[in-house]
């Protein structure tokens, strides 16, 4: 799988030089986070030392890089972060191959109603900056989710979601929410 994440940042093989450049001389967030993420949960279970030590990894880079997905979520191989910073993915979130995600995004549980429940993103999905994706729904394959857009209803299969065009009122509230004038 690691491979699979390597390659959709452009790089086709893992070495120790290319180790060293993406964790060190040139480093690359989404690459280094989805790295320590992969190595944590491939020691779950097998080896408990490993999997401490890469699970406290796994913290630091949460905080240094504003990166919040639980090493319990399931994600498919090929995944890339395009930016980061707050990045939050609920740890029962099922996400599918070749999955791409932008800074702001926050895939979440839904606490109510019929929807109760965390999503399931399919394959080659893109989410944009700032989207939200709450709820036990199910987006298909081939989406992509365009910026600011919220997500609580299912989507089918090659299907594009937008966020609405915004809204201009002839009313001005800026006293409402500038306060202390100089």
């Amino acid at each position: 799988m690691l491979i699979s994440d390597f390659k959709r940042y452009g790089y086709n093989k893992i070495s120790f030089g290319r180790l060293f450049f993406v964790f060190i001389s040139h480093p690359i967030p989404g690459l280094k986070f989805i790295t320590i993420f992969r190595m944590t949960q491939k020691y779950r279970r097998k080896n408990r030392l490993l999997f401490f030590f890469f699970f406290l990894w796994l913290r630091r880079l949460k905080v240094k890089y504003g990166i919040d997905i639980s090493y319990r979520t399931q994600i498919g191989k090929g995944f890339y972060i395009g930016h980061f910073g707050n990045i939050v993915i609920h740890g029962d979130t099922i996400i599918g191959e070749n999955c791409n995600i932008s800074q702001g995004i926050t895939i979440g549980v839904s606490n109510y109603g019929k929807k109760k429940g965390v999503p399931i993103i399919g394959d080659k999905v893109f989410i944009g900056p700032n989207a939200g994706v709450f709820g036990n729904i199910k987006i298909g394959n081939n989406v992509v989710i365009g910026a600011n857009a919220v997500i609580t209803e299912n989507v089918t299969d090659n299907k594009t979601v937008l966020s609405p065009a915004f809204i201009s009122i002839d009313k001005d509230l800026s006293d409402y929410y500038i306060q202390n004038n100089v």
